[in-house]
């Protein structure tokens, strides 16, 4: 057997966007333009009918599904700004002195946008409100910012396959998805990170940077995601290829996902997908003139996959205790995953008699290692005294012992050499759990918090001939602490903390199970049970090897704390 590889032990601090280092940095945005991650930003001018700017204008913004407002006034150049909001539909007030209040409603603010909505005021009194309604989703001008968004709509109505947005990259333009891995980061990953591909801007498959929720969801051993979220606990994301602001960086390409909040009324889906061979049409029979009552078709190959779950969202509210319809709100989501799947197989294992020592069937002359003589490259040997007989004193007890591994054919013996003597199945059992919680609480009109806590898990086995296939093991989870605090009418706070860990050990399915190398007497003890295995076997004549690859086991634990702050200052016109 191979040693253990060492594990992958990262502990990195990303401060600022992605900066690993230990010091504290502090982002200074001007203008309003540079946005936080997965939040978005409402920001516009007002003006009265003449034209002239309305300084001190009082304007809130109020999220129509969780009733949150959040005040400003304008100022003395007419500019207001709303920034760090959370993605959703926004109705914007505009309420000044001398001057009918105007409301404009439908304002649609997604991930990573700067809305811009302009009021021009009219004379009347502030009871009266005149009300417009926004007829499509509000253009971002304030950025050169190049993504396409995939919002919740499209997330939740267009068919995937397995129910993988990732599916979704490519609705987006130059974006290339679904190609082959590279071989050695695919056997690397295992599971179903390995299967992510997708070329953004032409550019390799990772060269991409994954956000989830305001914080790096991106594997530092891989540039591959971490945490991949159901899709009924998404909002939206966005796939970013170029002309992205700088904070982002890093990569060639952005994928920016923002998680489901609660609202103020209650909301919840149970769901299961199911896939099962029974419901399958029978493969194309390519020898179907030559089938009888005795030889009929084959049936298809046994399948059975289940994706099941819950989403549930809301106000908390604890009956004449507490009553957060309009200030705490929580979404919880569960999802499991379960898939048998079998497809059948041929290996060539040697026959009975091979295993004692005739090998006659074999058309190639063995030769008696024990009549060698000369030296190299002057060396000579003989056949066996008996054409391709071992005498079985001279077989191995060691070779013994491994035939247990190398199971015996289980066809019927042909004339010649074996070949594709042994027929088995191979059973691939998946299984993934994942968990998400976000809580928003709304403090006060100055203060908005969000907290977030993900968890997931996955297990493979990738069979062999008998025992000597191999595990994958992953587990993974996050947490997110965000804190948007007024300070003023024109300055805001963003605080943002996060921590991810995963986990991933892809070893031999004997691992802690059985130490094969004590029991053939390796005289180096194998002290590490995630190490125990197969060795790895080759055999010639067209015989299949058998036993553990010598790559394996491979095993990262990694940690990533992630701090940001964005500190936005409107200053004059700047917006």
């Amino acid at each position: 057997m191979v040693t253990q590889l060492p594990s992958r032990d990262h502990r990195e601090w990303f401060l600022g966007e992605h900066m690993r280092n230990s010091l504290l940095t502090i982002a200074l945005f001007l203008p309003i333009t540079a946005l936080a991650q997965t939040s978005g930003s409402i920001t516009g001018e007002v003006k009265d009918q003449s034209g002239a700017v309305a300084p001190n204008a009082a304007v809130t913004a109020t999220n129509s599904k969780t009733n949150v407002a959040r005040s400003t006034a304008t100022n003395a150049s007419g500019i207001y700004s709303f920034p760090d909001l959370t993605p959703g539909i926004y109705e914007v007030k505009v309420v000044a002195t001398g001057f009918a209040s105007i409301v404009k409603t439908n304002i649609e603010l997604q991930v990573q946008q700067t809305a811009r909505v302009d009021f021009t005021l009219s004379l009347g009194q502030a009871a009266q409100t005149v009300e417009v309604s926004a007829s499509a989703t509000s253009l971002d001008t304030e950025s050169a910012t190049v993504g396409t968004l995939i919002e919740e709509k499209r997330i939740s109505e267009l068919p995937l396959n397995g129910r993988n947005f990732f599916s979704l990259v490519a609705l987006a333009p130059n974006v290339a998805f679904g190609f082959l891995p590279a071989q050695q980061a695919s056997a690397r990953l295992g599971g179903t990170r390995s299967t992510l591909t997708m070329s953004l801007s032409g550019a390799r498959a990772t060269w991409a940077n994954y956000t989830l929720d305001g914080i790096t969801n991106t594997d530092v051993d891989f540039n591959t995601y971490i945490l991949l979220p159901s899709v009924e606990a998404l909002q939206e994301f966005k796939v970013q290829s170029g002309i992205y602001p700088a904070e982002f960086g890093r990569e060639a390409g952005q994928v920016k996902v923002s998680t489901k909040p609660g609202t103020y009324e209650y909301h919840g889906t149970v769901f299961e997908f199911l896939r099962n061979n029974r419901l399958d049409a029978r493969a194309y029979d390519f020898n179907s003139s030559t089938r009888s009552a005795t030889n009929p078709s084959p049936k298809s190959l046994p399948y059975r996959q289940n994706q099941y779950g819950f989403t549930l969202g809301g106000p908390i509210q604890i009956p004449k205790l507490y009553n957060g319809r309009n200030r705490l709100f929580f979404m919880s989501n569960f999802e499991g995953f379960r898939s048998r799947q079998a497809t059948t197989a041929f290996a060539t294992t040697m026959t009975a008699d091979m295993r004692n020592g005739d090998f006659s069937a074999i058309p190639t002359v063995l030769q008696d290692p024990l009549t060698r003589v000369g030296t190299p490259p002057n060396v000579t040997t003989s056949p066996y005294a008996v054409r391709n007989q071992i005498p079985s004193s001279r077989i191995d007890k060691t070779s013994l012992f491994l035939m247990k591994f190398f199971p015996l054919p289980n066809q019927p013996v042909l004339p010649g050499a074996p070949n594709r003597n042994y027929q088995y199945t191979i059973n691939t059992p998946v299984d993934k759990d994942q968990f998400n919680q976000r809580i928003d609480f709304n403090q006060n009109s100055k203060s908005q918090w969000f907290g977030r806590y993900s968890w997931t898990d996955e297990l493979t086995v990738n069979p062999g001939l008998t025992t000597d296939g191999q595990t994958l093991y992953t587990r993974a989870s996050q947490w997110v602490l965000s804190n948007v605090r007024i300070l003023s009418p024109s300055k805001v706070n963003e605080a943002r903390f996060g921590y991810s860990s995963l986990f991933n050990n892809i070893t031999q399915q004997l691992a802690g199970v059985e130490d094969v190398d004590a029991e053939l007497g390796v005289p180096v003890k194998i002290t590490d049970k995630n190490s125990w295995g197969i060795p790895n076997v080759v055999l010639g004549n067209n015989l299949s090897g058998f036993g553990n690859p010598t790559s394996s086991p491979f095993q990262i634990n990694d940690k990533v704390y992630q701090f940001i702050d964005n500190f936005s200052w409107v200053l004059g016109k700047c917006m």
